[in-house]
């Protein structure tokens, strides 16, 4: 029924391991391999292509829906549909940006007071273009493929660059004095594919199962028992999405608990249940939260 495009590169081997653990597995012979298959019956072709020309291909109709970040599809001035946000990216959960930086002794804090003639590299060309002439500065854009921050200064005088973490931009000596663009990963669809009911609900199937696996991460399913008289002290320390769910057990006056609790922080959680009289603690793993 979709077709589907995923970004090679980067973003590849993050995209794959939400696929897996959203079950909707992405099948290929090689790591080499453009084209793969997903065991569902509402993917019937999935192909790898570079996040920069996936939304004018799902704007074109090739393929119905795609998954890439927002920055591309800002470059590129593509209209596509934005089903839903994802929040991963290369390596972490957080955004990234789209960022102007400069040498650190340049002495310039904002975008404006750069000189007109200054030379700007970047792998976003006409972001940047834009962005300077909001600004009113006649910036001479140097389109680059790769190392954006290691042509400062002896190339360029400053970069137009995505950063995730800012390590790099440090390392290299580069400050950042203005943020373009904040952009997530999205998934996306082409606005004639989005319009047929039919594939709309498929693709909002496919965002469910991703955006369950994502709110997944980091958490547990914990489950214990505990004596009716020492519940109410229980549940004082006890964490949950919503609230915990209690039951009566079959053959005595105990309580049977459980709730969902952020991975990080078990650690000491755990004691302290136990101190409040909690007893049988499991801890499980959990594939999917759909809310």
């Amino acid at each position: 029924m979709l077709s589907l495009v995923l970004p090679k590169g980067s973003l590849e081997k993050a995209t794959l391991e939400l696929f897996t653990a959203a079950d909707l597995a992405v099948r290929r012979g090689s790591d080499r391999d453009y084209h793969a298959a997903v065991d569902d019956p509402r993917i019937d072709r999935v192909r790898f292509l570079r996040p920069q020309e996936i939304p004018q291909y799902v704007e074109q109709g090739l393929f119905d829906l795609g998954i890439c970040g927002r920055d591309w599809v800002h470059e590129t001035s593509s209209d596509v549909v934005s089903v839903t946000e994802l929040e991963y990216s290369k390596a972490t959960s957080n955004p990234v940006r789209i960022v102007l930086a400069v040498p650190k002794e340049m002495g310039v804090e904002r975008g404006d007071q750069l000189p007109d003639g200054v030379r700007v590299s970047t792998e976003y060309p006409e972001l940047t273009r834009r962005y300077f002439d909001e600004v009113g500065v006649k910036a001479r854009i140097v389109p680059s493929y790769g190392a954006t921050e290691a042509k400062v200064p002896d190339i360029v005088d400053a970069i137009v660059d995505v950063t995730e973490t800012g390590s790099s931009l440090r390392k290299h000596g580069l400050k950042v004095i203005e943020t373009l663009l904040t952009s997530r990963t999205e998934l996306v669809a082409n606005p004639a594919a989005y319009a047929d009911q039919e594939k709309r609900t498929a693709m909002q199937d496919i965002a469910l199962l991703l955006q369950g696996a994502i709110r997944a991460r980091g958490q547990v399913l914990l489950k214990l028992n505990v004596a009716g008289a020492d519940l109410a002290a229980l549940l004082d320390v006890l964490p949950s999405m919503t609230s915990p769910t209690v039951t009566d057990l079959a053959k005595s006056d105990h309580k049977a608990v459980e709730t969902v609790v952020p991975k990080r922080g078990v650690n000491t959680l755990l004691p302290r249940l136990k101190s409040a009289g909690a007893t049988d603690i499991l801890e499980l793993p959990i594939s999917k939260i759909v809310e």
